[in-house]
Formats: structure tokens, C-alpha cells, sequence
């Protein structure tokens, strides 16, 4: 995925939002985006590769591995990233969808035509709702996935040593994780930039609702 790109995208939309919009693309930018891209790619690059299970038995340590870490946090992440700067291109997209149809009219009608939006990037009317509708969604995908994060590992940590006995296990094995505290400190820093991340769409929603 081409993250400058992404990242430009999203700088764009700073331009249409409030003052607590534009704390949530710093946090996200800053706290999340640039810490994803580097240094929590590099921290779970091996959590595969290092994974080890004292057994010898062919196919133990994946079917293990795969007990345990059904989803990568890494692409969790990803995904979580994706979805929840989504709805703010949107917002992008319906001021241009605005702007569009204002040229349309000028090339139409000339330059003494009757404008619909003299302010494209002002939230009234159908923009007021695509913005508060993104907020709702934002904060709702962080809550879905911090779900998923606390059903899939619990309490957002990873333990040192997990016990397996699937099969072809020959018995109760011992399976070790690769950087287990490096790994937990980046996952509790995610989870809590998160958390601000749905405070701050809350408050921008109430915000707009009040000021409207």
C-alpha cells in the first residue's frame, strides 16, 4: 500500500475540519500511522519466524501458532487504519462533488449565475450530516476493533509462554512468542491512542450537534 499517498489524501481533509477534527488527524497521523508504519511492522516482522515450540513433530508450531494468533496484529492494524480514515475521505469527496456542480452551473449560466453553495466546504445541510455520520462511524469501527483485540488476546497482552495440546502436538508442548514485552508495550500504546481517538470523534460530535 502506497501510505503517502493515503497520508496526502487525508492532509487534504484537515482543510474542512473543526479544531477537534484536526487534533484527531494528528493523533492518528503521529501516534498511529507513523508508528505503525515504523516501528510496529518491524517488531512483529518475526513473530512467525521466532515462534518456538519445544517439539520436533512436523506441523505442531503452525497448528499452534495459529491457535494463538489467529489474526496478525499487524494486520488488524491495517485494517482497523483503513476503515477508520475512510469515512473522512468522504467528507473530501462530497465538497468536491459540491465544487463540481457550482462549475457545472457557472459554465452553464455564466459568471452571474445563482450559486447553491457559496461555501462548498461549510458543513450545512447534506455535508453537515455526511461529516457527523463519518464521526459516528470513526468512533464505532475504533470500539469494534478494540472488541476484537481484547476477544482474540486477552486483556491486550501476549504471556511469555502459552501451553498447546492441539493436534498432531504429541503431547502438552511449550511454545515461546517472540518479544512478548516489546510487543505488549506497542499493543497497549495502540489500544490507548485509540481510545483518545473515539473520545475525540465523541466530542466533535457533540460539539457539532451543540453548535448546530
Amino acid at each position: 500500500m502506497n501510505w503517502g499517498s493515503f497520508e496526502g489524501l487525508l492532509r487534504a481533509v484537515n482543510v474542512y475540519s473543526t479544531a477537534f477534527g484536526r487534533i484527531w488527524l494528528s493523533v492518528v497521523f503521529i501516534f498511529r500511522l507513523l508508528v505503525y508504519l515504523v516501528a510496529a511492522e518491524k517488531v512483529w516482522s518475526d513473530d512467525h519466524k521466532d515462534f518456538d515450540c519445544n517439539t520436533r513433530q512436523p506441523g505442531c508450531t503452525n497448528v499452534c501458532y495459529d491457535h494463538f494468533f489467529p489474526i496478525s496484529h499487524i494486520r488488524l492494524w491495517a485494517l482497523q487504519l483503513i476503515l477508520v480514515t475512510c469515512p473522512s475521505l468522504l467528507v473530501l469527496m462530497h465538497v468536491a462533488y459540491r465544487e463540481a456542480k457550482e462549475e457545472r452551473l457557472r459554465e452553464i449560466q455564466g459568471d452571474n449565475y445563482r450559486r447553491i453553495y457559496p461555501n462548498p466546504g461549510k458543513k450545512r445541510g447534506g455535508l453537515w450530516w455526511t461529516y457527523l455520520l463519518s464521526l459516528i462511524f470513526k468512533a464505532a469501527v475504533d470500539v469494534v476493533f478494540l472488541y476484537i483485540f481484547f476477544r482474540f488476546y486477552r486483556n491486550y497482552t501476549l504471556p511469555r509462554v502459552v501451553k498447546c495440546e492441539l493436534p498432531p502436538c504429541p503431547n502438552v508442548v511449550d511454545c515461546f512468542i517472540s518479544r512478548p514485552t516489546e510487543k505488549n508495550i506497542f499493543t497497549l500504546f495502540m489500544v490507548v491512542t485509540t481510545c483518545i481517538c473515539v473520545v475525540l470523534n465523541l466530542i466533535e460530535a457533540t460539539y457539532l450537534i451543540g453548535k448546530r
